[in-house]
């Protein structure tokens, strides 16, 4: 991964911690910047043959067959924090995690699947 191609700036955020309402249910505190955060990254629109690359998320059904919920691959240095309950904004842009790798399990980078919500 070349530190010239991560030219977003992007911020992650983990849910908050559930925390009783009081009334048997559970109400859910702010989400929380994981650290560090904000990170350089890549954003790139997803294609299919993106998504069957990476493998990331997503269930292979048969031959050549890809099924996943995903817009974008984001890419960054390694970062241990981000997982399938992760959320990512860039510039006013939200993208919920459906997806991570971490390439030959080799600590260097991380790939995020991602879903951009639309408001």
């Amino acid at each position: 991964m070349r530190g010239g191609a991560l030219r977003h700036r992007i911020t992650l955020e983990n849910p908050g911690a559930a925390v009783p309402d009081g009334d048997g249910g559970f109400t859910q505190t702010p989400w929380q910047p994981l650290f560090p955060s904000p990170v350089w990254a890549s954003i790139a629109p997803a294609s299919a043959r993106d998504l069957e690359r990476v493998g990331a998320g997503t269930e292979r059904v048969g031959a050549g067959t890809v099924l996943s919920s995903a817009t974008h691959i984001v890419t960054m240095r390694y970062h241990s924090g981000v997982t399938t309950k992760t959320r990512i904004t860039f510039h006013g842009r939200t993208f919920n995690v459906t997806g991570v790798a971490n390439p030959d399990e080799r600590n260097i980078e991380t790939i995020a699947l991602a879903m951009e919500v639309v408001p």
